[in-house]
């Protein structure tokens, strides 16, 4: 029981983490920038995830932590720079993003429901939203495609060391 409620207590404070840390100025270049650096980190902890599963002796176990750990993070850190690009005031968005709006909006785009009720106004806007859709993409097609890869693999690699061991 106490490893399926690790991936929930981690997905859980992280949306904690998003509420409560100060977010009080607005979009600078710093905040871009901790953006690029933001997704270099979700891009090396997937990968410390990967080697973790492939060394795991319960694998599908880690690589549901693994995503619940990669997904939110990336999507609180797009929650994040929407929240403080708005927070700029120059009406890079339809309406103004509180964080459960920022929120709202980067699971729209990632879901890709886009209901259009919140908008990308400004070309800043629009162009952290399309790496958004990018990452999306790829968060989607090639990491759940690598994960469901390393979690075989390890399956299979601990099959072939139980046929050994019996032989």
């Amino acid at each position: 029981m106490r490893e399926l409620l690790r991936p929930l207590a981690t997905a859980t404070g992280l949306v904690l983490a998003y509420y409560l840390l100060p977010m009080d100025r607005g979009f600078t270049p710093g905040t871009g920038a901790g953006l690029v650096l933001g997704l270099c980190a979700v891009a090396a902890l997937f990968t410390w995830q990967i080697r973790s599963i492939l060394h795991s002796p319960r694998p599908r176990l880690r690589a549901v932590e693994a995503l619940a750990t990669t997904v939110p993070l990336f999507l609180l850190l797009f929650a994040t720079t929407y929240h403080l690009l708005d927070r700029a005031g120059e009406g890079d968005f339809s309406e103004r993003l509180g964080r459960t709006d920022a929120l709202y909006f980067t699971l729209t785009v990632f879901s890709t429901v886009g209901f259009g009720d919140i908008t990308p106004r400004t070309e800043h806007a629009r162009i952290i939203t399309m790496v958004q859709m990018t990452g999306d993409i790829l968060l989607l097609a090639v990491a759940a495609h690598v994960v469901v890869g390393a979690v075989q693999s390890a399956l299979g690699r601990r099959a072939g060391d139980d046929g050994q061991a019996g032989g």
